[in-house]
């Protein structure tokens, strides 16, 4: 029976799932699982007419920097405003960090937003902090908007919750990527510049017949003159050494 379930074809849920998974593993930027984030939501959750994420910021204010609708960003910006609502909420309430409404329109809790949800047609929202199970406040939250009220059930939390931690995981890694590449540009520039700066010395040696020291010195007096990098003074002087 085991090996029979094991080899069976993936339910539709679980194939998404891998979908996402293996999509999130080539992502490049922040901007990219962003992106594939909300459009697996779109896709997972049958009630999710509008999806958007919310980013929290070194401040401590909010963003929105990917929203399928305009009607969602107007949502979220008027809860980052009075610093309330579900998605303010889903990054600041311990546990799993889910805010929940079945009808934003006549929710006591968040009266000022339920007025523009009415604007807008939006009934039901849905919203997961990233990363779920974290010691609030976490760094952004899964914003999931229905046009009906009800539109949203409860048993969406959990694809929700998967989601968000997804979108955690990938966000950690992207990052921790793109630092290892900026570090690596960084001491790729660091190395071109000590050995540019090493020709120029020489260059110098050899025409004025002085020591290192001395042409170094050379070098970086007329970077002080002109407000130039070190650097770009060598390069010129390496590049143009036959016209000296």
């Amino acid at each position: 029976m085991y090996s029979e379930l094991e080899s069976g074809p993936l339910r539709p849920l679980a194939q998404q799932f891998v979908g996402l998974a293996r999509t999130l593993l080539v992502a490049r930027t922040v901007d990219d699982v962003l992106h594939r984030v909300v459009d697996a939501a779109r896709q997972a959750i049958a009630g999710a007419d509008i999806v958007s994420m919310t980013l929290r910021l070194p401040d401590g204010g909010y963003t929105t920097p990917v929203v399928t609708e305009p009607a969602a960003a107007r949502l979220d910006e008027v809860q980052y405003r009075i610093d309330k609502g579900p998605c303010i909420d889903a990054t600041r309430a311990s546990g799993k960090g889910v805010a929940m409404s079945e009808d934003l329109t006549a929710d006591p809790r968040w009266p000022e937003i339920g007025r523009v949800a009415a604007e807008v047609g939006v009934g039901a929202v849905l919203c997961t902090g990233i990363l779920p199970d974290s010691d609030p406040p976490r760094f952004g939250a899964l914003n999931i908007y229905s046009h009906r009220p009800g539109g949203l059930l409860d048993a969406d939390q959990d694809i929700a919750l998967l989601l968000a931690t997804h979108a955690a995981l990938a966000l950690a890694t992207t990052e921790a990527r793109t630092a290892g590449q900026l570090r690596e540009a960084q001491l790729r520039e660091a190395l071109d510049s000590r050995d540019v700066i090493g020709q120029a010395k020489g260059i110098l040696m050899l025409r004025r017949g002085i020591g290192a020291t001395e042409a170094f010195e050379l070098l970086r007096n007329r970077s002080q003159e002109l407000n130039i990098k070190l650097a770009d003074v060598a390069r010129t002087l390496a590049a143009n050494r036959t016209d000296l």
